[in-house]
């Protein structure tokens, strides 16, 4: 249970650390923080390229709760990914055997960051793959 708390802090952290002031994840700070475009970063979280490039739609709800969602699981493995960058590679690349082979990335896109989140609770108190 501690670490699930632990995690859920740390995941908030980053989260906050991309906030604006009006609560909202800053589109391009978070860009500029992953060495991304906006096209690229809204291909990493599943939404359409031009959504990122326009103010009401990247502060609608779907848009910022997709970008939450992404930069949640990435806070989650950034400790022992090795760095942010590096957790970021594993989102977006490493297969998830208890998911098929999919990637968190995937998963998220499809609307599923709850069993990712799910997954890494499990993994963090010892659970098997």
């Amino acid at each position: 249970m501690a670490q699930a708390v632990k995690a859920t802090s740390q995941s908030e952290s980053l989260v906050l650390s991309y906030m604006d002031r009006a609560g909202r994840i800053a589109i391009g700070q978070l860009a500029d923080g992953f060495g991304m475009s906006k096209s690229q970063l809204a291909d990493t979280a599943g939404l359409a390229r031009e959504t990122l490039y326009r103010v009401e739609r990247s502060s609608a709800p779907k848009a910022q709760g997709r970008l939450r969602e992404m930069l949640e699981i990435i806070s989650r493995v950034t400790e022992w990914a090795g760095g942010q960058e590096q957790a970021m590679a594993w989102y977006r690349a490493q297969p998830l055997p208890a998911f098929g082979g999919r990637t968190a990335e995937a998963l998220v896109k499809d609307g599923k960051a709850a069993a990712v989140r799910d997954y890494l609770d499990h993994m963090a108190v010892g659970g098997f793959a």
